[in-house]
């Protein structure tokens, strides 16, 4: 009887591990189509790909097709193992970065929308002065919606994620940024607009239709009366809530700081600060334990002499 031929033989080379960082990206997204921004690939290049390590390992990795994605048993084991290599390669970078002090390797942010803001300056002087200290580390910026942030955070689909968190995770250190005004606003043409409202009855808001934003989804509410409210459209992404409130027919939250930046002050009013206004505190937050600890510490290190500036 023959010897049945070994799956992988030889060493890993670079190309192996460009295959295998494809492959977790992939089964991380949940599909192809998911993965290709993050990849920046095309779809047809990422099958190539996946294709290429099914060769190369001699497992079927994944079903793709009109039945959806879903990821095999054998590549639920490659992508384990893939997991657990990478932490290695990152372990072993990190203890010759400390004995030679130099930082290498790469940091992955994850920002919140719009950060581009008003407060958003403890941000550049960090990315400034990281820039300075760590010139090698190649950094990837992806904007994504706020729970979205914190669900890549978790699982470590970033390194560090910068937005708003509604509770503590005993997981994660964090490291509060600053502070933005959130306001309800209506537009030009809803009937609430440059109306008097010093006698209006707060319960008569529920006569409107409102935009549902992240804080005004069940349990996260940051008024009670707002459990009352109307939602009859929902949009968490603050361009398109605007434009829903733009329209004059839905009341919304939006960030104070954005309406001014978009020049929109003449087109949406602010309705009850005292009553519903709120403020959202953005913090950085990251795993308290991560294979890539020095290039994160590096990074929080330069946002704590930013925010003493």
């Amino acid at each position: 009887m023959g010897r049945k031929k070994a799956a992988l033989s030889g060493q890993l080379a670079d190309m192996d591990l460009r295959l295998l960082r494809v492959f977790k990206t992939v089964v991380e997204a949940g599909g192809f189509t998911a993965a290709e921004i993050q990849l920046n690939l095309a779809n047809s290049t990422i099958s190539n790909y996946i294709s290429d390590l099914e060769k190369r390992l001699d497992m079927r990795l994944c079903e793709r097709g009109r039945a959806g994605f879903s990821v095999t048993e054998q590549g639920q084991v490659v992508y384990s193992a893939t997991l657990e290599l990478l932490t290695a390669m990152d372990q072993f970078r990190n203890t010759i970065n400390r004995s030679h002090n130099r930082i290498l390797g790469d940091l992955h942010l994850g920002f919140a929308e719009h950060m581009l803001g008003a407060h958003n300056s403890c941000l550049v002087e960090a990315l400034d002065r990281f820039s300075e200290i760590a010139p090698d580390v190649r950094v990837q910026i992806s904007t994504m919606s706020s729970d979205e942030v914190t669900t890549a955070v978790l699982d470590n689909r970033v390194d560090i994620g910068i937005t708003v968190i509604t509770h503590q995770y005993p997981e994660l250190e964090n490291l509060k940024l600053f502070d933005e005004e959130m306001l309800l606003y209506c537009a030009t043409g809803h009937p609430l607009y440059q109306q008097d409202t010093a006698n209006f009855s707060t319960e008569q808001l529920q006569d409107y239709r409102f935009v549902e934003s992240p804080r005004l989804m069940p349990g996260r509410e940051a008024h009670p009366d707002m459990r009352l409210w109307n939602k009859q459209a929902k949009a968490h992404h603050q361009e398109a809530r605007a434009t829903l409130i733009l329209s004059g027919h839905y009341l919304g939250i939006l960030p104070r700081h954005l309406v001014s930046r978009w020049g929109l002050e003449d087109q949406l009013q602010p309705l009850f600060k005292e009553t519903y206004g709120y403020t959202n505190t953005f913090t950085a937050f990251w795993r308290k334990k991560h294979s890539n600890q020095l290039v994160i510490e590096a990074f929080t290190e330069c946002l704590n002499s930013a925010l003493k500036v």
